[in-house]
Order: structure tokens, then C-alpha cells, then sequence
């Protein structure tokens, strides 16, 4: 129980120095122009109804598209190496994932000498269209469910449906 806490703590630590790091490159890249502003991206798109479910009613630029893509394969490559998958493997890559992410952009305002945690405001960052008790509703919604999925893909217990009725075999139910 002690090794899987250790374990869980020491990713999580290791996944918000990714972040740490790979914020301060956005910095470099980005400057004080959030969401690739200024970046001269090879296409952006500003609005459609699939950007609001999924990415929060935020641009897609071309930046974000291959920079997304690319940590999605990064953060899967243990598994690669390993040669071993399962449904919990999986909800660990994909929360790690989301919550690289969420660290990654509070870090880029409490760090970013053009903003600082003050101006993570709506007022001052017009890229996070939508907001909820002070901050953008991506942190709540993707820090629960990812932090939820990261808890759930340490514990040792199975999926709450039995196998007969999932026609899920035990060996990929986690």
C-alpha cells in the first residue's frame, strides 16, 4: 500500500515538473501572447461547436494541434516500451495527461513575467472563454475527472460491473 502512495505521489511530482518545464518553453515561444496569439501558425480556427465540447471554446490553432498531439504520444510511449496495456494503464496516461495540462497553464500565468497568477482573470486572458469560481472551468472539470481516473488507476480493485455483463475479460478490466 506505502509502494503504490509512493508510486502515485512520485508520478504526480514528476508530471508537474514536465509541466514546470514545458511551461517555461511555452514562455520562450509564446511570450506575454497567450494561446499562440502571435505565433505565426499554419491555420487557427476560431470558432465551431465541437471546439466547446472539447476544448473549452478556444481556438485551434495549428500550434495547439501538433503540441497536443505530441505530448498525447509522449505521455504513451511507457506503455509502448513496457509492451503492456490495460484500461488502467490507460486512465493513468490519459489522467497524467490532463493533469500535465491544467499544471502546465497555471504555471505558464504564475511564471510568465507578462501575467503572474493576479492576471488569471477573464478580464486579462480572453482564451479561456468559459470560467467558474475564479478560475477556467477546464481546471475543475479535467483536475476532477483526471484526478479521479489517476486515484482510480492505482487502486486494486476491478471495474464495479461484473465480466458476464460487460463482455469486458478480467485481464483488461484493470
Amino acid at each position: 500500500m506505502r509502494r503504490t502512495i509512493f508510486h502515485a505521489f512520485a508520478l504526480l511530482a514528476l508530471v508537474a515538473a514536465c509541466a514546470f518545464w514545458f511551461a517555461n518553453v511555452e514562455i520562450q515561444i509564446e511570450g506575454g501572447a497567450g494561446w499562440a496569439s502571435s505565433l505565426p501558425v499554419t491555420f487557427r480556427i476560431e470558432e465551431h461547436w465541437l471546439l466547446d465540447i472539447f476544448w473549452g471554446g478556444r481556438a485551434m490553432t495549428g500550434y495547439h494541434a501538433w503540441v497536443f498531439s505530441f505530448m498525447a504520444i509522449v505521455f504513451h510511449l511507457p506503455i509502448a516500451f513496457g509492451g503492456k496495456w490495460s484500461v488502467k494503464l490507460e486512465a493513468r496516461v490519459l489522467s497524467s495527461l490532463s493533469l500535465f495540462w491544467i499544471i502546465e497553464d497555471a504555471t505558464w500565468f504564475i511564471v510568465n513575467p507578462a501575467f503572474g497568477w493576479a492576471k488569471l482573470t477573464p478580464a486579462d486572458v480572453p482564451w479561456h472563454v468559459h470560467w467558474f469560481l475564479g478560475l477556467p472551468t477546464d481546471y475543475w472539470t479535467f483536475g476532477l475527472v483526471g484526478g479521479a481516473f489517476f486515484a482510480w488507476s492505482f487502486t486494486s480493485g476491478r471495474w464495479p460491473l461484473k465480466e458476464a455483463t460487460t463482455g469486458v475479460p478480467r485481464e483488461i478490466q484493470g
